[in-house]
This record gives structure tokens, sequence and C-alpha cells, in this order.
């Protein structure tokens, strides 16, 4: 399995529950990249657009943090990390550029592996909390420190975009938090009286987004900024760090409350959701290059929106599927024993 995304099952038999959230995520995150060219002029769809961005990163963060929990920097797992995040990150970082370059017509469109594009951001993301996973299990309060970290880098626009830190740093508690969780936790909030109250708790947020729609920027909720670089005072970046990462376990949590437990038709796709998440963003990218959002308004009505979803969904499904992962398995789970030393245990 990818060991660039959250696995399914420490050993052996995968979990059929964290396999549905994998992919049920996916799609989120793959829908709301489609709806991105074509919600401007549609209040609703922004407002729902803003829901699905506040949680469905943080739910697939925590879940990576909570398989990342018996992660050492022992040669085995160094190796993984490097062939399963690394590697991907090279490769798919490489193939953006040069997709940009020559489908996008931006000749000057340079290769740098310090300026994530678009999706590749989480992979460099995921070898840095993965990484520091050992500091984080010795310190007492993790989570708090984890959050501070995030609250200052909101107000530090000195960091720069060098390997994308911002979103690195303000996503970073998610990922502290997933490593604190146990398997009792995923148990509380699939309880019925849990899925009864996200009820009320999702109409409330789509009210709310709906209200915040035309007065909110959508910075706050790529995080790849800081206050000052989004127009706000310093101490916006506190609150609104806070604010966020309070809606996005709320949201999180409605959401796992509602994720099937059993073993259903595309839980089996669960495993190959690292293919699913590089792959789409070339299908929503290309069709920005080709120019079709432009040429087809009517993609922003309410029709228009169905059918950008109903897309966006089967193409990340199908990329997904089995036959596609194993295609790509050269660049998500390259063997590479060429590389590596076979005493590296023993050194």
């Amino acid at each position: 399995m990818p060991t660039g995304f959250p696995a399914a099952a420490p050993a052996g038999r995968r979990d059929a529950y964290f396999d549905n959230v994998k992919f049920l995520a996916i799609v989120l995150v793959a829908v709301a990249h489609a709806w991105e060219p074509v919600m401007e002029g549609s209040r609703a769809t922004r407002a729902l657009y803003m829901v699905v961005y506040t949680f469905h990163m943080p739910a697939f963060i925590i879940v990576s943090g909570y398989f990342s929990r018996s992660f050492e920097m022992t040669p085995g797992k160094v190796k993984r990390l490097i062939t399963g995040v690394v590697v991907p990150y090279v490769v798919f970082e490489t193939a953006y550029s040069l997709f940009k370059r020559y489908a996008g017509g931006a000749p000057g469109q340079e290769i740098s592996l310090l300026d994530p594009m678009f999706l590749t951001w989480f992979l460099i993301a995921l070898f840095v909390w993965r990484v520091t996973t050992p500091l984080w299990k010795t310190l007492r309060h993790p989570l708090a420190v984890a959050l501070g970290i995030a609250v200052l880098a909101s107000m530090t626009p000195a960091i720069g975009d060098d390997l994308d830190l911002q979103r690195v740093l303000q996503l970073l508690p998610f990922f502290v938090l997933g490593l604190l969780l146990q398997p009792g936790h995923f148990q509380l909030v699939r309880r019925r009286e849990v899925r009864l109250l996200s009820l009320p708790l999702l109409a409330g947020a789509l009210l709310f987004a709906y209200w915040a729609a035309p007065r909110m920027r959508l910075g706050w909720f790529y995080r790849s900024n800081s206050a000052q670089e989004m127009g706000a005072s310093w101490w916006a970046g506190a609150v609104m760090s806070v604010a966020m990462f309070g809606c996005a376990l709320v949201l999180t949590a409605a959401f796992l409350a509602w994720v099937p437990r059993r073993h259903l038709w595309f839980t089996v796709l669960g495993a190959g959701t690292v293919c699913g998440y590089l792959l789409h963003g070339f299908l929503v990218k290309g069709a920005g290059y080709a120019g079709l959002f432009d040429r087809f308004e009517w993609l922003g009505s309410p029709g228009g929106l169905v059918l950008v979803s109903l897309v966006a969904a089967a193409a990340v499904t199908l990329f997904c599927t089995p036959p596609v992962r194993r295609l790509l398995r050269f660049a998500t789970e390259p063997d590479m024993k060429w590389a590596f030393r076979r005493d590296a245990g023993r050194l």
C-alpha cells in the first residue's frame, strides 16, 4: 500500500472504515477543486465550497497522523518514507511543472522542488510531519505546542513560499492530533448520538457559510499565507487559526460519524487514494489550460455544477482503481532496492 498516504491497517488486514474515509475524502478534494473555476457568481456554491474546504484535508491529515503513530527513524521505515513520499513528490512536481509549461502555455515555467505546485504540497508536508513524529511523541503537550506553532506561522509573513511551509506549519496540529488518537476515539465519533448531533451542526455550518461567503477570504481555508499577506491585522491570524482549527474538528467529526463501517463497492479504492489525489489535478488544470471553463460559462449554473461534480467524482474514482495503481507503481510505490544499502540496519 502507498506509504505516502495513510495506511488502512498497521499490518495484514485492511480496515474497511478507514479505506472508506480515505476514498470519500479524496472525492471531496477532487470535487472541491473542480468547483474553483466555476463557482464565482454562485453564493451557494461558494458557501458549500467553504464548508467542504474546512474539513476535507484536515480529515485526511488526521488519519495520516493516526497511521503514523508507529513511525520511527529505522532503516526500513525511512526507506518507505523515501519511496512512498519523497519519490512521488519529485516525480509529480516535475510532471506538473512540465504540464504547465507545455499544456498551459507557460514556457518560462521552471522545475523547482522548493516551490510545490498545486497538489504536491501535501507530500512535502507529510514528509516533514512524519520525520518529526518522534519529537511529538516525546512532548508532554504536543497538540498545544503544534497549535502554538500554527498560530505563530499565521502571523509571520517572512516564512515565505519555500516548501509551502505556511501550509506545513498551519496544518501541523491536525497531524499531531492524529498521532494522539486511539481506536476508541473513532469508535466514539461513530456513535448514533454523534451522527444525530452532526445534522444540525452541518446545517448551521452551511447557513453560516452562506452568510460569510461574500465576506470571507478563501485564503483562510488554504492556510498558505499569513494574515498580513491577506491584508488582515497580525492578531487576526491567531484568532482565525484557533477558530478554523475548532471548526475543522467539529466538521471532521461529523464527516467521520457518517462514513460507513462495512465493506462497500468503493472500499477497495481506499488503497489507491495516492493515485486519485495526484492524478485528478491534471484533469482540473488541463480543463483550465484548454479554456473549457471560460468557453462554457453555463458550467457555473446549477446544472453545470452538478455535471462538473459528477465528472470530478467519476474521474477520481477511476484514478483510484487497482489497474491505475499498478500502472503508477513505478512512481508512487517504487521498490528502489538499488538505492539502499543492505546493511543499513546494522550500521
